[in-house]
């Protein structure tokens, strides 16, 4: 399944090679559609699809948190992978909604699912959360620390969303998404490669300002609405394009690759125009892209997850097809991961 090249370059991980072995995902059955913001914020349905794409995105009820949405995904990753949570040693949580601020969401998600014998911990990377977190959980296996590690990108996007801002609100649904990574048999896929990098001079364009220890909790940044996602979006629209490009780019050239040979390209699904900007100054067929944004919004550590299950579910991903997965989100932070899929 991988080729002598290919085998080549997973030496990069220090280690045996590592294949996905399952993938899950989960959404809450609640709608927020186009049609609801429209009565909530001064917007429309034509303005949100033509600015976006999005149609409608899937939302928690009261007290759902992370680590509930990221369960049903881990519980249904885990089964799909023939194991039980007793097999898995290692786990990450890719997310920027954690339940609280401590102990992290991995800690409270390894209670939910019993995978008693693992440790792990939080990435917060926001949109690029299930990249950091997909590479950062491979290492573990790679090196052999680990024979089975639980990925997780999980948000609640909902609960940091200012619903009288229509520049934001009609962008962020909640959603999860898990794999289960293993080592890759002589007929596996495997993680070929990946590349990261964070730029913290956009991160003013796209953050919460409060919550933290720079500006605690207190009765004025309650009152100038502080603890929601505030956003420059011409800033963060200009930067995703140009590095979904540049980072694309950089991984397929490493891997002697041009955009053509990919099956599947894999986005984060922050706005249909960013996706088709970037995959059109890559060259990238469209019939080679997956956008499914208009069904769940941006649900930021999950978007992937999602859009490769809805990839499979529609015959576009199958068993040896080369995929690349890219994401850029606030920090700024990049990502991308290609893959030789395998299953």
């Amino acid at each position: 399944m991988v080729t002598a090249e290919e085998a080549r370059t997973i030496s990069r991980c220090q280690g045996r090679p590592v294949t996905i072995r399952s993938l899950a995902t989960y959404v809450p059955p609640r709608l927020l559609t186009n049609a609801d913001l429209e009565k909530i914020v001064s917007t429309t349905d034509e303005w949100i699809l033509q600015r976006t794409g999005i149609r409608e995105r899937h939302i928690v009820d009261p007290g759902v948190a992370t680590s509930d949405l990221g369960k049903e995904a881990a519980l249904a990753a885990i089964a799909g992978a023939g194991l039980t949570v007793d097999d898995i040693g290692f786990l990450v949580v890719g997310t920027v909604t954690p339940d609280m601020m401590f102990p992290s969401t991995a800690c409270l998600l390894q209670k939910k699912i019993g995978a008693h014998g693992a440790w792990g911990f939080d990435v917060s990377a926001a949109c690029s959360g299930f990249t950091y977190a997909l590479t950062t959980a491979a290492q573990m296996v790679a090196c052999g620390a680990h024979d089975h590690a639980l990925v997780v990108g999980a948000d609640v996007m909902s609960s940091i969303i200012d619903y009288q801002d229509r520049a934001t609100c009609v962008l962020f649904g909640d959603g999860a998404g898990a794999v289960v990574l293993a080592p890759a048999g002589p007929n596996d896929g495997a993680i070929l490669d990946f590349e990261h990098e964070i730029d913290g001079s956009g991160g003013r364009a796209l953050c919460m300002p409060a919550g933290g220890s720079l500006r605690p909790a207190s009765h004025e940044t309650v009152d100038q609405r502080l603890h929601y996602v505030k956003q420059d979006g011409q800033t963060v629209f200009k930067f995703a394009v140009r590095k979904t490009e540049e980072i694309s780019r950089r991984l397929l050239t490493r891997n002697n690759l041009k955009p053509e040979d990919l099956d599947l390209f894999v986005s984060h699904q922050a706005n249909q125009r960013i996706i088709l900007a970037a995959t059109e100054k890559l060259g990238i067929p469209q019939d080679r892209v997956i956008i499914n944004i208009e069904r769940f919004g941006n649900t930021t550590a999950a978007t992937i997850p999602l859009a490769l299950n809805d990839a499979i579910a529609e015959g576009r991903l199958k068993k040896g097809d080369l995929v690349l997965l890219a994401s850029v989100g606030a920090g700024f932070t990049v990502g991308a991961v290609l893959i030789r899929w395998g299953f």
